[in-house]
């Protein structure tokens, strides 16, 4: 068999967002928000997509947004390209989701708090080894957590989970395993398959399920994320040489009365003539 990869758009919102999906995001958000424990028992999912309601508001899009039994809202995003401003843009999306839930009129307490889980295929926080990290108000100095502690920011980055299938002991280790490794898959890990949702979500992952558009469209998003990944890697390159020759340059400087053309150049790698134009400056 061949899995299509629930890293991208397209596949994650197929796999979890869909009309067959209630019970595959159930276990899903279960594994990744309260450590495998059956919390969540019900949700609706809704429309993730959320026009603004102000003139010159950004229009949001997530993967997937759901709503639990007791109010609260969980948008979900799978984010592959580490693009600026980031976690900026969760934090928007976390705040917009929470701010435009009131009717015209309706008072504060009508608010709902929102949880906004975000999965992303690189390092979000290179500081910590935690693959799970979960980000709420609290109190500088004592930890003291804020009583209306209503935004919910959880971070789940695929590159910190090196476990093999042989390790998979928790829900939360499955789950992550399914989304980190199941492009590369042939066959259902038979420690996975005995988990219901999980067999449905490789059933619904399936590329022989897919419609010649699917497959057409899913190919496109897939070849966009390596495009964009190969623009992020040269211009990293770019930034690195650039660097690199801002340091000769001011090396190169601090040695022109004391050395001569020649060998300011096999001391830098700076060409004969850009030694010329410095002492010309």
């Amino acid at each position: 068999m061949t899995f299509i990869n629930p890293k991208t758009d397209f596949a994650f919102k197929k796999i979890f967002g869909s009309s067959e999906s209630r019970n595959i995001l159930i276990s899903f958000l279960n594994a990744m928000i309260y450590e495998g424990e059956r919390t969540i028992e019900y949700l609706e999912i809704i429309n993730p997509n959320l026009p603004p309601q102000l003139e010159g508001l950004k229009d949001t899009y997530l993967d997937v947004q759901a709503k639990l039994v007791d109010g609260t809202l969980v948008i979900i995003e799978m984010q592959v390209l580490n693009v600026q401003s980031f976690g900026k843009r969760v934090l928007y999306n976390a705040a917009k989701t929470y701010a435009f839930q009131l009717p015209r009129g309706a008072g504060y307490r009508m608010l709902k708090p929102v949880i906004a889980l975000t999965i992303t295929d690189f390092e979000m926080f290179p500081n910590s080894t935690n693959l799970i990290s979960r980000f709420v108000f609290k109190e500088v100095n004592t930890n003291l957590i804020c009583p209306e502690n209503d935004l919910d920011l959880v971070f789940v980055e695929l590159p910190k989970f090196h476990k093999e299938e042989s390790q998979l002991d928790t829900l939360t280790d499955k789950w992550i395993y399914f989304m980190k490794y199941a492009r590369s898959l042939t066959e259902v890990p038979e420690s996975m398959d005995s988990i219901p949702e999980i067999h449905q979500a490789f059933e619904i992952a399936n590329q022989a399920r897919l419609s010649q558009e699917e497959l057409t469209e899913l190919e496109r998003r897939e070849q966009y994320i390596y495009d964009q990944q190969g623009a992020i890697l040269k211009a990293a390159g770019e930034a690195r040489e650039e660097g690199m020759r801002e340091k000769a340059i001011a090396i190169a400087r601090q040695l022109l009365l004391v050395l001569d053309d020649e060998t300011i150049s096999k001391t830098t790698g700076l060409s004969i003539e850009e030694i010329g134009d410095l002492r010309k400056e």
